[in-house]
C-alpha cells in the first residue's frame, strides 16, 4: 500500500463544489498559479504512485505550498476510526498499519528535496497506542533519509495516553501540533469522539515532557461560535504554554458535513491574531484560507 500525501487547506470537492464556491465571498477565491517547482513536485509524487488530496480537492493553497517545497503526509491509510462533522476522510474499519510506510514517506521526502514536512495521520483508535509508534518510526526514518528536513507532527489525542505522546516526542519532531478545532461548546457536534479538556491536556503534557519542542494548535471559525467563546478558547490555549496557532475559515466538504454558519471576514481574522498575541502566543497564522499546515515552516522558524 502506497503512502498517502495530503496537502492541507482543502476546500469542498465533489458535485456540489461549483454551487458552494459561487456563494463564497471574494476573499475565499484564489487563482491556481502553476510554476516549474510545482510541476516538478507533482511529477515526482505521481511517479511514486502517491495520492494527493490537494489536487483532487482543488486546495486553495496548492500552488503556494508546493512551490515553496512543503507538503503534509498522512499516515495510516485513508480510513479513519472517527467520524468528525467537518472532515472529508472516510470512516470505517481500517486495515492493519503498513510497516513499510514510514520508510517510503521518508524516502519520498528526501527525493522531493523538501525543506519542511508535516506528518499527520488518520485517527487509529483500533491500535493500542493510537499509531504513536508509527509516527515515531516515520520521524526516525526521516531523520536518517533527509536530516536537513525539519518536521512537524500533527497528532490525534491518543485517547489521552501520556505514554503514546511520549513515544512521539522522543522521536524529536521540530513541532508538536494537535488541533483543538473549535470552541468548547461545539466540541461534541464537531468532533464527537474528541474532548476539549483532553486536547488541552495533551498540549500541556507535551510541554512537560519536551519543553524544548514548540507546541501548536488550530481552530476553525464559522461553525457557530460566539466572539466570547473564541476569546475563551484562545485563553485556554495560551494557558497550556502553546506558542503557535492557526485560525482559518471552516469550509464544508459535502452537503452531509456540518454547514458553514458564517463567513468570517479578513478583518476579524486580523483581530483574533492580535488577541492571541496579546495573550502570549508567539506566532499566529490567521486568515480565511489558513489551514493547520499553512506556512508551517515559517511559524516554526520564528
Amino acid at each position: 500500500m502506497s503512502a498517502r500525501v495530503q496537502i492541507e487547506g482543502s476546500p469542498a470537492r465533489g458535485k456540489d463544489v461549483g454551487r458552494r464556491r459561487a456563494d463564497r465571498p471574494s476573499w475565499l477565491k484564489i487563482r491556481y498559479r502553476p510554476s516549474p517547482e510545482l510541476e516538478r513536485l507533482q511529477q515526482l509524487v505521481r511517479s511514486q504512485s502517491l495520492h494527493t488530496v490537494c489536487e483532487s480537492a482543488a486546495c486553495p493553497n496548492l500552488s503556494e505550498c508546493w512551490s515553496r517545497g512543503t507538503a503534509t503526509f498522512m499516515l495510516g491509510g485513508d480510513t479513519c476510526t472517527r467520524r468528525c462533522g467537518f472532515c472529508d476522510v472516510k470512516t470505517g474499519r481500517p486495515p492493519p498499519l503498513d510497516a513499510g510506510e514510514p520508510a517510503r514517506v521518508a524516502e519520498t521526502i528526501a527525493r522531493l528535496g523538501l525543506r519542511f514536512a508535516v506528518i499527520t495521520a488518520v485517527a487509529r483508535d483500533d491500535v493500542a497506542d493510537g499509531g504513536a509508534a508509527h509516527f515515531a518510526a516515520t520521524l526516525e526514518a526521516l531523520h536518517r533519509a533527509a536530516p536537513e528536513c525539519r518536521a512537524e507532527v500533527l497528532v490525534p489525542d491518543f485517547r489521552g495516553s501520556r505514554a503514546a505522546l511520549r513515544v512521539v516526542l522522543e522521536a524529536r519532531p521540530d513541532v508538536l501540533n494537535h488541533n483543538l478545532e473549535t470552541v468548547e461548546r461545539l466540541q461534541r457536534r464537531v468532533r464527537p469522539q474528541g474532548r476539549y479538556d483532553r486536547s488541552l491536556e495533551l498540549l500541556a503534557r507535551s510541554r512537560e515532557i519536551a519543553p524544548d519542542i514548540p507546541t501548536k494548535t488550530g481552530l476553525m471559525l464559522g461553525l457557530g461560535e460566539t466572539r466570547e467563546e473564541i476569546e475563551q478558547a484562545l485563553r485556554d490555549v495560551a494557558r497550556q504554554g502553546c506558542g503557535l496557532l492557526t485560525l482559518g475559515q471552516y469550509l464544508q466538504p459535502h452537503d452531509h458535513h456540518l454547514p458553514v454558519e458564517r463567513w468570517v471576514t479578513p478583518d476579524e481574522f486580523d483581530h483574533w491574531a492580535r488577541v492571541a498575541r496579546e495573550l502570549g502566543l508567539a506566532e499566529v497564522a490567521s486568515g480565511p484560507l489558513v489551514r493547520s499546515s499553512y506556512r508551517a515552516e515559517q511559524l516554526a522558524a520564528r
